[in-house]
């Protein structure tokens, strides 16, 4: 008899206190914590009890093993529903003094769940709509997995909780379409339909049909109650045979048990009082005491959990038969650190950069750095959101995915930039590949909300950028991002790169593939520009965000600081003040974060003790910092027009007279 047929045959222990267990558990973290949201765990608690005794693979001992099913709280204001899962299911970090520290300093248990702070969270939830694009993600590296290493050794499923919050943000419409359009059939989401939100019903804003929307976008849809133990396992064990990604919607009571707050948005987001919380206890029959969950509970919980072990070990064992040797290609993707042959790779080609000094687009650069990556990197996985052409992030070797082929290397993810960006996410959570994808970067601000996560959690997204300033020329404002560098620059632990030629393209493209702790933009320019560097070096100069390009002889009478498209005019405006006696010193500054991470000493180095000028054709953002008081800029102070890009320049006076005048300020105002 299996594991699972024994836990199905025992009657001593009922679904209703197994389910119950998880409410008191979070009654009771939420109370004391006197903040939290105990009215979704309590409604989904039949649901989530069903899915980790029946379903759900897994094994607390090693919450990372790579072949464990993915479980994605969605609606990760309902946290304490995830932690008191893992508290009895036997995660050893999640003790049950962490739960009694829910929202507390230090804990494990924060407010929503965080990936890399919780071990079994698999990814940060609680912007609503980030965790079910995530998901699409995760079962998108699922499928490619699959398709590269077969049913041994990638063999599982991602299960998401959402709620209707989820599905109203315009996030979740990208997600869907993009999974409905790829098949992804190891994806199935528990709707926890309780139409309720924050104001009240759902009905007060939406009258959406939700099961109908997820058919258009061709998934296999059902609905059930919620609270039924039989329609949930009938309904995910008909969802595990389709051929595409499944939609559950459970209707369930916010609150469930709650005989004054069930059903309504006061369960939401607010503890249930010392009083509702007994009364409540009576109604559901739970007689013990706050944190105390009965020990035959407890014990078939734990059962639960160690289930896992068996199927993990038997996982082990095939892996170790199909891939011989210490090294192969799976355990390679999985393997955070680049391979010998890239290094090499990369090498040859910064060495072809500075000898050839190539005049071209950094777009245009940064192809001609996939193209070769992409041979020495097999797990590399590309993509674009419907700009390939333009992004130039389509790799001569790369193979699109299709919903009928999934072995290839590259996603077209249609004009779904958020989309695309979340589901990056959870292609980087999954582990096996390293994502990057395409967009101008005055969309930036449709990926924020997932550029933002990917910050927090600390993972490898790589975001090409291209069109990167009012260099697009013709365009118009609408497309030129002005104030999109500070914007970025301003998120903790994300890399933004503007390189300004060839060598510094590979050289910020290097720099985001060795990140393995922090995603990163690539901010890439649409015009051509000369390759300044004029040999090859074994320091990549891009990682220290900023050096020094030309020195002058005799000491520094002005300091230019530029980025990108602007370095090449501040080398010519350095002529012309050299032709005027005034001894400049250019400095390229391709990477802030990184420039603010070098020792003291390096930067005061490179920024030397005279006044300096910055130029970017951006709005200022943080420039005043790296300036200083006596400093000036030269850039955007408003949106851009329409006009070929050297017209932009002349106009918004973004020329070498212009920062060449500047210098002269700045040094007599020095005198």
């Amino acid at each position: 008899m299996t594991a699972l047929a024994s836990l199905a045959s025992r009657t001593d222990v009922s679904h209703a206190e197994m389910a119950n267990a998880i409410r008191f558990l979070v009654i009771d973290a939420v109370e004391q914590a006197k903040s939290g949201h105990p009215g979704m765990p309590m409604g989904m608690a039949d649901v989530a009890t069903v899915l980790f005794s029946r379903f759900l693979k897994f094994d607390p001992a090693d919450p990372a093993w790579p072949d464990r099913d993915r479980f994605v709280l969605s609606a990760g204001h309902g946290s304490m529903l995830l932690y008191a899962l893992l508290h009895l299911t036997g995660y050893e970090a999640m003790t049950l003094d962490q739960l009694k520290a829910f929202r507390q300093w230090g804990s494990t248990t924060p407010g929503h769940p965080e990936y890399g702070h919780t071990p079994g969270v698999e990814t940060t939830t609680g912007p609503l709509g980030q965790g079910i694009a995530t998901a699409v993600g995760m079962a998108l590296a699922e499928r490619l997995m699959n398709a590269r290493f077969g049913d041994d050794l990638v063999d599982h499923f991602t299960y998401v909780i959402a709620g209707d919050g989820c599905l109203m943000e315009g996030l979740s419409h990208e997600a869907i379409s993009l999974a409905g359009h790829l098949r992804l059939n190891r994806l199935i989401v528990l709707f926890d339909d309780n139409r309720i939100s924050i104001d009240g019903a759902t009905s007060l804003s939406c009258s959406d049909d939700q099961a109908a929307r997820f058919k258009a976008s061709g998934w296999n849809v059902c609905s059930i109650d919620g609270h039924d133990p039989q329609a949930i396992t009938a309904a995910i064990r008909q969802a595990k045979t389709s051929d595409r990604p499944s939609l559950i919607a459970c209707r369930t009571v916010i609150g469930f048990g709650a005989p004054n707050r069930q059903g309504s948005e006061k369960v939401h987001g607010a503890p249930l009082g010392a009083d509702e919380a007994q009364k409540t206890r009576a109604a559901l029959g739970w007689p013990y005491p706050v944190f105390e969950v009965p020990d035959p509970v407890l014990a078939e919980w734990r059962e639960i959990g160690a289930r896992g072990r068996d199927a993990r070990r038997a996982w082990i064992e095939r892996s170790r038969r199909t891939c011989n040797g210490e090294r192969s290609p799976f355990h390679d993707a999985l393997n955070r650190k680049l391979p010998c042959a890239y290094a090499e790779a990369m090498a040859r080609l910064r060495e072809r950069f500075a000898t050839e000094r190539p005049k071209l687009a950094t777009r245009q650069a940064s192809q001609q750095v996939i193209d070769v990556i992409a041979e020495a990197l097999p797990n590399l996985l590309g993509g674009s959101a419907d700009l390939t052409h333009s992004n130039l992030t389509l790799a001569k070797t790369q193979v699109p995915v299709r919903p009928e082929s999934l072995n290839g290397s590259y996603i077209h993810y249609g004009i779904r930039e958020h989309g695309m960006a979340a589901a990056m996410n959870g292609i980087a959570l999954h582990g096996g590949f390293i994502p990057y994808g395409g967009t101008f970067l005055t969309f930036a601000d449709y990926s924020r909300p997932a550029i933002r996560l990917a910050a927090l959690m600390g993972i490898r997204v790589i975001h090409v950028m291209t069109h990167d300033s009012i260099g697009l020329g013709e365009d118009g404002p609408t497309h030129q991002p002005v104030e999109h560098l500070a914007a970025l620059r301003a998120i903790p632990n994300l890399l933004v790169f503007r390189p300004a030629d060839a060598v510094e393209t590979a050289e910020a493209w290097d720099c985001a593939l060795k990140s393995e702790t922090a995603p990163s933009i690539l901010c890439l320019s649409r015009q051509a520009l000369p390759t300044f560097r004029d040999g090859a070096t074994q320091v990549n100069q891009v990682a220290l965000g900023a050096y020094v390009v030309i020195e002058p002889e005799g000491g520094r009478d002005v300091t230019l600081v530029a980025s990108g498209s602007e370095v090449s005019i501040a080398l010519e405006a350095a002529q012309m003040l050299a032709e005027d006696g005034i001894r400049a010193a250019v400095v390229s500054a391709p990477c802030f974060d990184l420039f603010r991470q070098q020792p003291r000493n390096y930067r005061a180095r490179v920024l030397g003790a005279a006044p300096r000028v910055g130029v970017e054709a951006a709005v200022e953002g943080e420039w005043a910092r790296w300036l200083g008081d006596d400093g000036e800029f030269i850039g955007m102070t408003g949106f851009g027009a329409s006009a070929p890009a050297e017209i932009l320049y002349r106009e918004f006076a973004i020329t070498p007279a212009a920062v060449a005048a500047a210098a002269k300020r700045v040094t007599r105002r020095s005198i």
